[in-house]
């Protein structure tokens, strides 16, 4: 078969050039890359990075990449892994719906510590994520695999080895192998987020751009994976249950005056304003918009959060939503997060220690919290990203508010500025100020940069 989506990906991941990409896809990556900056140096001493950092840094090689944050060249997979961990960690990173959900800036760990250990300029550096973002969204277009009981950070293996590919620049031949090597051992199972969630939700994607890496180099080197991958007796589709239909067709290079452009799916995907699950960011927004109609919180007697079909199978449905024990379930119960946006005001980390979601009045709060399916807000998901709350109070009235398009919305994106303040919020309390502000300047004019590695340098943690 000459013709396979393993074909199709390798050959338009060697094709693809920084040229044949459009102004807007090139800033878009350069925003990702400050905003999951931020997010990585902001999580970096939670306790599952801290472990990730610990276990990469017994590991050093002589063409490494350096952890995030620190001034350790570990081998390149091993780095992919740890800086994802705190990319990730916070789930406030980017978010892109559709069949399959995704955060796809996941991907960026593996492009940082790829164009490190190969030194690979800017350009290469923004073309490969703008590949991975494209690949791991028109995945997503095609199929949804956690329906069938697989986590959606599957799709990243196979975006991560293109990507590492690319930066290697391994001929269509090796770079089909990555896919193939990738392919047949990414199978992550959806439990790492159902139910009581633990450490493994905020790190499964890492690890997945962990073996992503590790496929393309071995590729390099020159193994050979089993093929054809996905569309095997015993493939990918085969094995997930799932069809992926005519995506091969989707990875072309277009011209510069095609509407859609080339490899811009990333102006599909949304920015969070806030560190809560993507789904939630409509009900945060309405929450923190009825607080300020109400002067006397203790007159709330009850809310219901009407939402689509994604948001409540995911993050509001479980009886663990409504009494969470750790950080990884409060920010992904949409009941927790909307009430203590309500109730504080605000969401921040703050709302994610254990002291605040297990505090008696809240838990309290929550028994007289209700979700709602709502077909109207199931039928335009995932164009919008709806919630309506209604807060019920002691005087009989009932304030509700609709919101279908949260700030940070590919729709309703945050400005430059905006995104630069998310950064620095997250950046300065382990950079300070005038540090924080010197990553900002590399990552902005990082297309002229020789390497990524004054950008690495940038974001050390000094200890």
């Amino acid at each position: 078969m000459t013709t396979t989506l393993a074909h199709q990906l390798a050959n338009f991941a060697v094709t693809l050039r920084y040229e044949d990409l459009s102004e807007a896809v090139v800033h878009e990556v350069k925003r990702r890359v400050i905003d999951s900056l931020g997010c990585a140096l902001g999580a970096w001493n939670e306790e599952p990075c801290v472990i990730a950092r610990k276990v990469a840094s017994d590991f050093s090689a002589k063409n490494g990449a350096t952890i995030i944050g620190t001034n350790h060249q570990a081998p390149p997979d091993w780095a992919a892994f740890a800086t994802g961990c705190c990319i990730r960690y916070f789930d406030y990173n980017d978010t892109y719906l559709s069949k399959e959900p995704a955060h796809p800036s996941d991907n960026i760990a593996a492009a940082l510590a790829v164009a490190e250990s190969v030194g690979a300029d800017g350009r290469e550096f923004i073309t490969a994520i703008a590949l991975a973002y494209e690949v791991q969204c028109r995945l997503c277009d095609a199929a949804s695999i956690r329906a069938r009981g697989w986590d959606h950070v599957t799709y990243g293996a196979f975006s991560t080895a293109l990507a590492a590919a690319k930066l290697m620049k391994l001929d269509p031949e090796k770079t089909r192998h990555a896919v193939n090597i990738a392919g047949v051992a990414c199978a992550a199972l959806r439990q790492a987020r159902v139910g009581e969630l633990s450490h493994w939700k905020g790190v499964a994607f890492a690890n997945a751009a962990r073996h992503g890496v590790y496929s393309a180099l071995l590729a390099r080197a020159g193994m050979t994976g089993p093929a054809p991958i996905f569309e095997g007796q015993m493939g990918f589709e085969k094995e997930l249950g799932v069809s992926l239909g005519d995506v091969g067709s989707k990875f072309v290079i277009r011209g510069k005056g095609d509407t859609e452009g080339t490899a811009a799916m990333i102006l599909r995907t949304s920015i969070k304003f806030w560190p809560a699950e993507y789904h939630s960011q409509s009900a945060i927004e309405a929450a923190l918009f009825l607080r300020k109609q109400i002067d006397d919180l203790s007159k709330v007697k009850s809310m219901m959060i009407e939402s689509h079909d994604a948001s409540v199978d995911i993050i509001g449905s479980e009886p663990e939503k409504w009494r969470p024990q750790n950080r990884e379930t409060a920010d992904h119960s949409l009941p927790y997060i909307t009430a203590v946006a309500l109730i504080d005001g605000e969401i921040t980390d703050k709302q994610f220690e254990p002291a605040r979601f297990t505090e008696p009045g809240i838990v309290k709060f929550l028994e007289n919290v209700k979700v709602q399916r709502n077909d109207e807000l199931s039928a335009i998901y995932a164009e919008a990203v709806a919630n309506i709350v209604h807060v019920e109070l002691s005087d009989g009235r009932t304030l509700s508010k609709r919101v279908d398009y949260p700030l940070g919305n590919a729709k309703n994106p945050l400005k430059d500025s905006e995104v630069e303040g998310k950064f620095k919020f997250l950046a300065a309390p382990a950079l300070g100020e005038d540090r924080a502000k010197k990553v900002l300047e590399h990552a902005w004019k990082i297309e002229n940069a020789a390497s990524v590695n004054e950008l690495m340098k940038s974001v050390q943690i000094a200890r």
